[in-house]
């Protein structure tokens, strides 16, 4: 593992896992967050500096005019594992740097958080001092994503498009199952920050 000041908590989980319900409680307590999902759509938002990148592989298909076309891109990528493989060549460089900016930006602290659904198959684990991952079963992944207007199919691909949720947190060196109430998810991250700062606050 590289060392590291600050020291680097990676939040990972799968689809619908609840990792950005975690990742705003450890902001709201204090915690240093970097949340890739945020880097990635401000690459991707309006004159973003991945868009040429993108047009130039996927085409004006995914786009209105100079806007991308989020909903497009994603039925494209989440059912042709090619397709998606193309667009984590180009972003994954971009996140990566913006990522590294803002560890270097928070020197100052024992320790920051990035919260990064693709921390396994990244490889990022191997900088992160401990990972947490955030677990619910896939009957409850496909449920949740199902509230949010997927079709039960939609939802089965976009999780079968992942590295399951229980094989990250068989590898995690910590697990929060979120499949209870927020305020209980919440105070459980809230213990395992609290007790990783007690544990570096004297190195």
């Amino acid at each position: 593992m590289t060392p590291s000041k600050p020291k680097i908590i990676g939040l990972t989980g799968g689809i619908a896992c609840g990792k950005s319900h975690l990742s705003a409680a450890l902001r709201e307590h204090g915690a240093a967050v970097i949340d890739a999902d945020a880097i990635s759509r401000a690459l991707t938002a309006k004159n973003g500096p991945a868009l040429p990148l993108i047009r130039a592989r996927f085409g004006d298909a995914v786009f209105e005019g100079n806007t991308l076309n989020r909903q497009k891109l994603g039925a494209l990528i989440f059912a042709d594992a090619q397709a998606r493989d193309t667009l984590n060549r180009i972003m994954h460089p971009l996140i990566f740097k913006e990522i590294d900016a803002q560890i270097a930006a928070h020197a100052d602290q024992i320790a920051v958080v990035v919260d990064l659904p693709l921390l396994y198959e990244t490889g990022f684990d191997t900088r992160c001092a401990e990972v947490w991952a955030a677990f619910v079963d896939e009957e409850e992944q496909t449920k949740r994503l199902m509230q949010r207007g997927l079709s039960a199919q939609e939802a089965r691909q976009r999780i079968k498009s992942q590295m399951p949720a229980a094989e990250k947190a068989a590898r995690a060196d910590h697990v929060i199952d979120t499949s209870g109430t927020h305020e209980a998810s919440k105070a459980a991250v809230i213990r395992l920050y609290e007790a990783f700062i007690r544990r570096y606050s004297f190195e």
